[in-house]
């Protein structure tokens, strides 16, 4: 008895999966003739908001030569400065800005970090397509009304709900204008610049150059990348949405309001990290992941059940009433501040380029020697009062409601000031944490680190403003200076000398310099404190 007449299914089957692999295969005969032609590209129709839009990808190539910067519209022409790529704004043009001035000192690092970094990866772009008929009243594809009869876009479908098809891109008759990614844009356009000519010029904000360059070269050497692969960069694509200048329907000033209001909606919605967050989140940088990871073990930090915590994650201040010890941005700069002078070449060489992420190995080094100078800071009496005391009472001016110790060392520049100190003192001037925490033990006791509201603290003026009645940021450096010379790190006297007047000059109220007795005196009468 014949087999298929005892299963037909089988048949049937078998059928059904060689006529599906035929289909496929004259999909992908089709697709390979459609999407190689130069003037179309392959998209998916989308529509959200009532505003269609178009989902593709090109490559790097062809996005930095085709698109061009959204302040380049011919809506904004009158007042565009074609040397920096920005609208020029004054009172006529105020009301037609349609983006933030690009800002070029970004150019750079945006094209290392896609020529030097082996993960690297950009969000799609969202473009518009115009026309030339848009900026002509009297053009044709206007109605006797000043509405449009067709869109910007020409989109041929490809299926019967017309979901999918071909985008008319063709250089002839449309020209494309990034309206989210313009510095992305900026970004691949330095790096095609850069693998063609073998540099890339860095720029300042406006677009004045900075007469350094990276090279190449460069990128091998420090990064360590092939030939090959920089080769292969142009090729890589990045996904692209197209939406209309004009709609069908519209008016010009329609279109206009429309295409700005997606604008500012899309810059709105994106909401820049903290430095915090950033923190977090960072692979690359290993002052970051050694933060990271002091943050969750070491005792002084660690989250647990019997206590608050002691660590704020994403803001890189410290709320007057917060029962945080620290936050994760300020043991990044501790971390970068001590480590940085142990392990210098966790910086990248350019100070705009990407940090390249340390070997594992050298990595548990940093942890280590990060936790072990933690170990020490859990030893000062400041530190092992928490367990007692509430981090605000320790933190808060004595002026301010229910007073305070004014303890620089529950600010978090007063711990990053200390971490610089101590980096300096260890790894440069080859002083022992031992001995160094004998003396600030001593100096803790006796109440060094607190009141810094008060003249006869060594951080009056400088960690502390008394006009402001505020702590300064700007003084952290003045402040590790002056930690380093109480542990007897300086003894060059012109350094002694610079550190006098600086500390002279940061004591300066209203004209008039305050001694450690809290009397006006004259600049040259305020001396140093003395060596522990």
């Amino acid at each position: 008895m014949d087999e298929s007449a005892i299963y037909p299914t089988a048949d049937i089957a078998s059928e059904y999966l060689e006529r599906e692999n035929k289909d496929k295969q004259v999909l992908a005969i089709l697709l390979e003739k459609f999407m190689n032609q130069k003037d179309q590209i392959l998209v998916q129709k989308t529509e959200m908001g009532g505003t269609e839009a178009y989902v593709g990808s090109v490559t790097l190539e062809w996005f930095a030569g085709r698109v061009r910067f959204a302040s380049a519209l011919p809506l904004l022409q009158q007042k565009y400065n074609s040397q920096t790529d920005n609208i020029e704004i004054d009172a006529e043009s105020i009301d037609e800005i349609q983006q933030r001035p690009l800002d070029w000192s970004r150019q750079l690092p945006l094209a290392q970090y896609l020529a030097g970094r082996k993960n690297h990866k950009f969000p799609p772009v969202l473009v518009v397509i115009n026309q030339p008929w848009v900026d002509n009243p009297k053009a044709a594809e206007w109605d006797s009304q000043g509405t449009a009869i067709k869109p910007t876009t020409v989109f041929t479908p490809l299926d019967q709900e017309g979901k999918v098809g071909l985008l008319n891109i063709s250089e002839e008759n449309v020209t494309i204008y990034a309206l989210d990614g313009q510095h992305r844009l900026m970004g691949v356009q330095g790096l095609m610049e850069l693998l063609k000519t073998g540099k890339l010029q860095r720029y300042k904000k406006d677009k004045s150059p900075d007469d350094t360059f990276i090279t190449v070269d460069d990128l091998i050497e420090q990064y360590h990348v092939q030939p090959a692969h920089l080769q292969s960069l142009p090729k890589e694509k990045i996904g692209i949405e197209f939406i209309c200048a004009v709609e069908k329907g519209e008016t010009r000033e329609q279109a206009r309001r429309r295409v700005r209001s997606i604008f500012v909606h899309v810059n709105l919605m994106a909401a820049p990290l903290t430095k915090g967050q950033l923190a977090q989140l960072n692979e690359d940088d290993g002052f970051s992941i050694v933060a990271r990871k002091i943050a969750v073990t070491h005792p002084l930090l660690e989250q647990r059940e019997t206590r608050k915590p002691r660590v704020n994650w994403n803001s890189a201040t410290v709320a007057a009433k917060s029962t945080v010890l620290t936050t994760l941005q300020a043991l990044k700069d501790m971390s970068e501040r001590y480590l940085g002078q142990k392990f210098p070449h966790w910086k990248p060489l350019d100070k705009g380029l990407i940090p390249m992420r340390p070997e594992d190995e050298e990595l548990e080094k940093g942890i280590q020697e990060f936790h072990k100078l933690f170990d020490y800071l859990a030893s000062l009496p400041s530190y092992k009062i928490l367990e007692d005391e509430d981090t605000p009472a320790l933190r808060r001016f004595s002026f301010e409601k229910d007073g305070g110790e004014g303890n620089m060392l529950l600010r978090p520049v007063g711990q990053v000031a200390l971490a610089q100190a101590l980096g300096i003192l260890i790894f440069r001037k080859g002083f022992k944490l031992e001995d160094i925490f004998k003396k600030l033990r001593k100096f803790d006791q006796q109440g060094g680190f607190s009141g810094m509201e008060f003249p006869q603290s060594i951080w009056y003026g400088v960690l502390y403003d008394p006009n402001k009645k505020r702590v300064q940021v700007a003084g952290r450096d003045l402040a590790a200076k002056l930690l380093i010379y109480i542990l007897g790190g300086i003894q060059d006297q012109m350094e002694r000398a610079e550190l006098r007047k600086a500390l002279a000059d940061a004591r300066r109220v209203e004209n008039k310099t305050i001694s450690f007795d809290g009397k006006f005196v004259e600049p040259k009468q305020v001396g140093l404190p003395s060596i522990l």
